[in-house]
């Protein structure tokens, strides 16, 4: 029978197993030395740059939320104030509306001089104020391709500042826009269109719209 001998193998086994525990013990302390120095520097970081980030968003926050309160103060010291601003323009519209009603002296030539240029193409002398008015009531609007030579008149009389404005027209809406033009003129007040007839001219054989029209002279 064969011997082998293993002693000396189990020896060189054992040296080799000793040895490969410094190894390890080697390798656990340059882990350890990693792991400390991350650590170092996550605290480095948090110390010189999110500390920092943190301190100023917190500042901006605040100021942030101190500005949207100054804000929101500003908006309630200034409630109404569009409403105020809107009636003070108001005020200056009747103001002036006003003033020009007293500086339009009224006198028979004037009367007759506004008659011609509300049958012209130039229109009523208006108010700013009744200017506006009759852009948007559409009772009040004037007509702006209204031709006036669709109406003549035959007669003018001022009875202690009562008139009465008879002629003729094409037709009833031809009155009814003269009688709208004489409404919005500052020398007129209280323009009636009173009820008319359709009659026939014997001599020239035209058939035509026979008006009446009374109100007060702004004297």
């Amino acid at each position: 029978m064969i011997k082998i001998n293993l002693l000396p193998q189990k020896r060189a086994k054992r040296a080799v197993a000793m040895g490969g525990g410094g190894s390890t013990e080697g390798g656990t302390k340059q882990f350890m030395l990693g792991v400390g120095a991350l650590v170092a520097a996550s605290a480095v970081i948090f110390l010189l740059v999110d500390l920092p980030m943190r301190s100023d968003r917190s500042d901006y926050e605040q100021k942030t939320n101190q500005l949207s309160g100054e804000i929101g103060d500003k908006k309630k010291k200034l409630e109404g104030f569009d409403t105020l601003k809107a009636e003070e323009a108001n005020a200056v519209i009747k103001i002036q509306s006003i003033n020009r009603l007293l500086t339009a002296k009224v006198v028979p030539a004037n009367v007759l001089h506004e008659l011609g240029q509300i049958l012209s193409v130039r229109g009523p002398t208006m108010t700013e104020q009744m200017a506006k008015q009759v852009e948007k009531d559409p009772n009040k609007k004037i007509q702006p391709d209204w031709d006036p030579q669709h109406v003549w008149l035959t007669g003018f009389t001022d009875t202690a500042g009562v008139f009465k404005l008879e002629g003729g027209a094409q037709s009833k809406e031809d009155v009814t826009q003269l009688s709208k033009r004489l409404a919005a003129s500052v020398y007129f007040e209280g323009v009636t269109p009173q009820s008319g007839d359709r009659v026939n001219d014997k001599d020239s054989g035209l058939n035509y719209y026979k008006f009446t029209i009374t109100g007060r002279v702004a004297y």
